[in-house]
């Protein structure tokens, strides 16, 4: 028999031991959540983040579109250095079925060269290696600067090859473009066949559409379209030439191609460059005939707000 201190002992052990065993639980219990209370919680958060998203996808866009008009005002440039060296704009090339030209090994340039505008300022936009490397090369080597963030990255096709003289006889790699040059109409900056000098340019370079963004019809990029085909170095096609006669409208889905038109996968604008090398957006509000006005660039018609 246990003396009575040693049972006092035991009682002791035995109902602090009951105690904290009985917090611990009532500690643990107290600790987590309901059903109720996890599923109130993820409500909460499923609303915050349905608030924040569009603010989210807003402040991407305004990146995108700031790295978009970086891209034009590059290509702006470019034009200028072409001037610069050669005294006269790139031209809009020949066909769209002619190839980058090439004498003894280099590039032709001026009204020789049957490639479009995109090929002839390759050296302008740190790309001489793909200018001087040989058609293949040329027509197939993407370039950065010519895709919107907001529309694509960096993208090829596969086609036949149908260039006069044929360039592989079978298949071919192209790199596509976002951008085109002002006009498709024959009154623009870049002209078919012979170049445009800024003595030309009597309406004013700050009032002359020079490049902008093209529209796309979303559903078929990547793949084969009239518009967007024949790639960057196209010489006198719709892939680099757009029409100042038809209003600029956003890309879209469905059916068909761009129409020659200028547009862009921004919200209610399109990024252009003007002749004197600055950027700006234009609305797909903007009147139709001022639209007209600024892609003539020797009409009399000097447009200043648009």
């Amino acid at each position: 028999m246990r003396p009575p201190f040693a049972r006092q002992a035991l009682r002791k052990m035995i109902n602090g031991s009951g105690i904290a065993t009985a917090n611990k639980i009532n500690t643990s219990r107290r600790a987590g959540f309901t059903l109720i209370e996890l599923l109130v919680v993820i409500a909460i958060i499923s609303v915050l983040v349905s608030l924040l998203m569009p603010a989210v996808q807003q402040a991407r866009e305004s990146a995108r579109r700031t790295q978009c008009a970086n891209q034009l005002k590059q290509l702006g440039l470019a034009f200028h250095n072409h001037h610069d060296q050669y005294d006269y704009f790139p031209a809009g090339g020949w066909n769209w079925n002619t190839p980058p030209s090439y004498r003894d090994g280099h590039p032709e340039v001026g009204a020789d060269q049957r490639a479009g505008w995109g090929f002839q300022i390759l050296p302008f936009i740190e790309a001489a290696n793909t200018w001087q490397a040989g058609t293949e090369v040329a027509v197939g080597q993407t370039n950065s600067v010519f895709f919107c963030p907001s529309r694509r990255s960096p993208q090829t096709i596969t086609t036949s090859d149908n260039y006069v003289p044929p360039v592989t006889g079978s298949t071919i790699k192209r790199a596509l473009c976002d951008y085109a040059a002002s006009n498709r109409d024959g009154s623009g900056v870049v002209r078919r066949f012979v170049p445009r000098r800024f003595r030309d340019i009597t309406d004013g370079t700050s009032n002359t559409l020079m490049i902008g963004e093209k529209r796309l019809n979303r559903a078929f990029l990547g793949s084969e379209q009239e518009d967007d085909n024949e790639g960057y170095t196209a010489g006198w096609n719709s892939d680099t030439m757009r029409s100042t006669q038809k209003t600029p409208l956003p890309d879209f889905n469905g059916l068909g191609d761009g129409d020659d038109r200028f547009g862009s996968s921004h919200p209610g604008v399109f990024i252009s460059v003007l002749a004197d090398g600055s950027t700006r957006p234009i609305s797909y509000s903007v009147d139709s005939r001022v639209f007209e006005n600024i892609g003539n660039i020797n009409d009399g018609q000097v447009v200043s707000e648009f």
